[in-house]
């Protein structure tokens, strides 16, 4: 048996603040091989997946993207519409076709000013998103980096 995903929006949220924010939801598809958002541009929306996989990658100079995670079914895409400056930090790509609620993020930072218990709640989901993310990225630049370390033995 798996245990769910402590940072999937069922996981986390109540029925409450799941309904408010999913009240703003507009349904998406992206093909296999979209390009959600790539690093350094403007974070204007996120998303949810409702099926399909995407791929968070980090560039890599002189080299392909490094994959941090993938992410699938109830899972957050995109944590950089939250704080400023609204830029993205890493960049995503639909590694399957991609069914997803897609939000805009203006409207859902508005929304969290307005009402301060759904504000919280949703703040400390992407919180847990973004140290999950940061850990995530972390081991995979230790994977390729650190095969290639010199140092005292």
């Amino acid at each position: 048996m798996s245990t769910p995903s402590p940072t999937r929006i069922a996981a986390v949220l109540t029925a409450e603040h799941r309904g408010r924010l999913m009240a703003r939801a507009r349904e998406v598809n992206f093909p296999e091989g979209a390009r959600l958002f790539q690093e350094g541009a403007g974070a204007e929306a996120f998303w949810i997946v409702r099926s399909g996989t995407v791929t968070l990658e980090i560039p890599v100079p002189g080299r392909r993207p490094a994959a941090i995670e993938s992410l699938g079914p109830g899972e957050l895409v995109g944590w950089s519409w939250l704080f400023p400056p609204y830029v993205w930090q890493l960049s995503a790509e639909a590694m399957t076709p991609v069914r997803a609620y897609e939000f805009d993020a203006l409207e859902v930072r508005m929304l969290m000013d307005a009402d301060p218990a759904f504000g919280s709640a949703l703040g400390h989901w992407v919180g847990r998103i973004l140290a999950q993310r940061l850990h995530q990225t972390r081991t995979r630049l230790l994977d390729l980096y650190a095969p290639h370390l010199t140092g005292p033995t």
